[in-house]
């Protein structure tokens, strides 16, 4: 028979809902009390409802589901959640999605763990995959884009905001011929940032000069900047959906004898720790990820703890740093 809390309950002669917080790190409890409630669990074999919790620790456990794992944003990333995890008592389990493959064929292992909950970065969730999750009481949390399901939680940058920013960088700078490098049409990312971006151009009576598909993807964004240094008239403006994108237009630049800032200006989007590099000195839009990372870790606990219903999106503030090339 599943044991149940109750179970656990009388057999640590306490209240099943001092068992339900004992398996909660931020709860108020008695260290001795919260000692003998995880002994019983691990003595009769108890997971709670829809969760794995250590064992050894009693720590909530969370699964990260990681996609695009090649660009630096992502591995810096990794590294605030490995750190912010450690400092909240969680127990953070990591599951990356193989290249060119999408979030389904990790999805698997995310249910085998038994976690708490599940957060993706960098790829979208389908709605069948979301239904399961559903099913299994499984919470699950967007980081770093949105998508149109009002049972999950998102937490994003403020794209749209960080867009506007950089068009009006360009019009400060007079600039006239200003053109847009996005990555993968359907992604949020790419949306919103077009649109903040193009809203602004509007606006202020502007039109944009050209717009290029670069994928999100250094070598595209390479070979589209490469062409345009020969084109007889060329963009004297160029806002990158990501920073890797600009990467590769800056060393296009300079392969053609260019001054990035000068003949043309670059602004990316993310500032991964490259982007302060002396060799690229790239203007940028920064996002406050380590806020953001403690915002998706803090979701579960406030699900467990409140009660409070999925279907919130949290976006945080983004600025523009200005530094060499645009």
């Amino acid at each position: 028979m599943k044991v149940s809390a109750r179970d656990i309950a009388k057999a640590a002669q306490t209240s099943v809902a001092s068992v339900s917080r004992a398996f909660r790190p931020d709860s108020p409890m008695s260290k001795d009390l919260r000692a003998r409630i995880l002994s019983v669990a691990q003595e009769m074999g108890y997971l709670p409802p829809g969760g794995r919790v250590s064992k050894k620790t009693g720590r909530m456990s969370l699964s990260l589901v990681v996609g695009d794992i090649r660009n630096p944003y992502y591995a810096f990333v990794l590294d605030a959640f490995s750190q912010a995890a450690a400092e909240m008592g969680i127990e953070l389990f990591f599951h990356v999605v193989p290249s060119g493959k999408t979030v389904d064929a990790t999805m698997h292992q995310v249910f085998s763990a038994r976690t708490d909950g599940v957060i993706v970065t960098a790829a979208p969730l389908n709605s069948e995959l979301a239904g399961q999750c559903r099913t299994r009481g499984l919470p699950v949390v967007l980081f770093g884009r949105v998508q149109v399901d009002s049972d999950l939680t998102a937490i994003s940058g403020d794209n749209y905001s960080g867009g506007r920013q950089v068009a009006e960088r360009f019009l400060s700078q007079g600039r006239n011929r200003i053109a847009f490098l996005g990555g993968e049409p359907k992604a949020s990312t790419h949306l919103e940032r077009r649109s903040g971006f193009l809203d602004l151009l509007e606006e202020a009576g502007a039109g944009l000069f050209a717009e290029y598909r670069g994928g999100f993807s250094y070598d595209i964004a390479h070979d589209i900047a490469a062409g345009q240094t020969e084109a007889q008239q060329r963009p004297d403006a160029i806002f990158c959906a990501n920073d890797i994108m600009a990467f590769g237009v800056l060393d296009a630049m300079r392969r053609a004898g260019m001054d990035p800032g000068a003949d043309i200006a670059v602004i990316g989007y993310d500032d991964v720790p490259m982007a302060a590099w002396h060799c690229y000195r790239l203007t940028t839009v920064r996002q406050q990820a380590r806020q953001m990372v403690r915002e998706a870790l803090g979701v579960k606990p406030g699900l467990i703890a409140d009660q409070e219903p999925q279907g919130r999106i949290i976006i945080t503030p983004c600025d523009l740093i200005e530094r060499d090339s645009g």
